[in-house]
């Protein structure tokens, strides 16, 4: 493996790092809101951390799931779910909807990278790689709303959430066209998905409803 090609892989993995923790962190607010138990809370922070990247490994036929490749990430959710849960106890920290808005739109950012990334290595189509993207940052936050018994935010609330990782996802896609890789088309990927969704919340953009 070439240098280059080393630094792109240890980028790849730093930004699964931290949208595993960003996603993680919107699980377990979600969950101290609904007022679950400890074991509870550890629960639903696995879930929405590693949720969309195991969909994403299982739609690739990718072994073993990036979760068991590189355990540490196991052992950062658990250390962020105990540290989080001490500070809130300890401060009497206020869970509201807004703030769990910006770790969920940076985990969403993260993971929509993160699977373009690795479609497009896998040498998919644009349109695939782009709905795999939008598959793994989605679904993460689709558990965590099931399993604290809500319909999910991306389907409800009617504020762009898949539509966001969807455009970042052409943008990650568009680069790749243009032969711009690396760390370039990641942070414009997330840059385009986390703004565009915190953008969409601040703003009150939204979708049109179902009308019957």
């Amino acid at each position: 493996m070439s240098a280059i090609e080393s630094w792109g892989e240890t980028l790849r993995l730093l930004v699964e790092l931290l949208g595993t923790g960003a996603f993680a962190l919107s699980g377990l607010l979600e969950a101290a809101r609904k007022k679950l138990d400890a074991v509870g809370v550890c629960v639903v922070a696995f879930l929405t951390a590693f949720g969309g990247g195991t969909l994403r490994d299982l739609l690739l036929d990718r072994r073993p799931f990036f979760w068991v490749q590189h355990v540490e990430l196991l052992w950062a959710v658990m250390v962020l779910c105990v540290l989080a849960m001490r500070f809130m106890r300890q401060h009497h920290f206020e869970i509201t909807e807004k703030a769990i808005l910006l770790p969920d739109a940076l985990g969403l950012g993260l993971f929509t990278a993160t699977g373009v990334h690795l479609a497009l290595n896998e040498n998919m189509p644009l349109l695939v790689a782009v709905l795999m993207g939008l598959t793994t940052g989605v679904f993460g936050g689709v558990l965590r709303d099931m399993v604290c018994n809500e319909v999910p935010a991306a389907f409800r609330d009617h504020r762009p959430y898949a539509v966001c990782a969807f455009a970042g996802g052409w943008c990650y896609a568009g680069l790749w066209l243009l032969d711009i890789h690396g760390w370039i088309a990641l942070v414009a990927c997330v840059a385009v998905t986390a703004g565009l969704r915190i953008a969409a919340v601040w703003r009150g953009w939204e979708l049109p409803a179902w009308q019957v």
